[in-house]
């Protein structure tokens, strides 16, 4: 597992605390649920490379993704499969991290790495189109904090057609989040 921080060294304990609350959110959630099915192979295989950021601003936030999309695609896969961009202080609100999403594709475009790397979304607010904000689906995008998932095209190519019925994952996930609801939700991270 590769780790990284761009918190000024003053808040180096604020960012260890952030890397410890995602990976709990990894393991018990996205894992330990799984509410993706392709998380645990390469978390184990410790090809997940977690970046803390400092960013405040949506413009140092697009540099920021901009550095690591470029370094994921530079880098062996089997070294770093996947980044997670961990931005705890930059669009913290749930629309404006909803319109950063545009800026975030056209930088894979502007590095000309669409089809090559797309990024996924995942923040503490998140709300599908037409749900409420307590619709229990939302969860399966609710991470601890706003958090750019940095992924292979490739890699997910390989693992959707060795997975039995891909279209399945997302209902699969509803029923499973239905039946915890959202006090069990909440108890899974109560010691954390």
């Amino acid at each position: 597992m590769t780790i990284a921080s761009r918190f000024p060294l003053a808040d180096a304990a604020a960012a260890e605390a952030v890397i410890a609350r995602t990976r709990v959110w990894l393991e018990r959630a996205v894992i330990g649920l799984n509410l993706c099915p392709f998380a645990k192979a390469v978390y184990i295989k410790q090809q997940v490379r977690l970046v803390v950021t400092g960013a405040t601003t949506a413009d140092e936030l697009l540099a920021e993704l901009a550095q690591e999309l470029t370094l994921l695609d530079q880098a062996d896969p089997e070294i770093i499969s996947t980044t997670l961009l961990i931005h705890p202080q930059a669009m913290t609100d749930f629309l404006d991290y909803n319109d950063f999403l545009e800026a975030a594709d056209a930088a894979v475009d502007a590095l000309q790495l669409d089809g090559v790397l797309q990024v996924a979304s995942f923040h503490p607010d998140y709300q599908f189109a037409d749900t409420g904000p307590h619709d229990i689906g939302n969860y399966s995008n609710r991470a601890p904090f706003p958090t750019l998932h940095l992924l292979r095209e490739e890699s997910l190519d390989k693992a959707v057609a060795a997975f039995p019925d891909p279209e399945s994952i997302f209902g699969t996930n509803l029923k499973t989040l239905e039946k915890l609801g959202i006090s069990g939700w909440k108890a899974l991270f109560a010691d954390a």
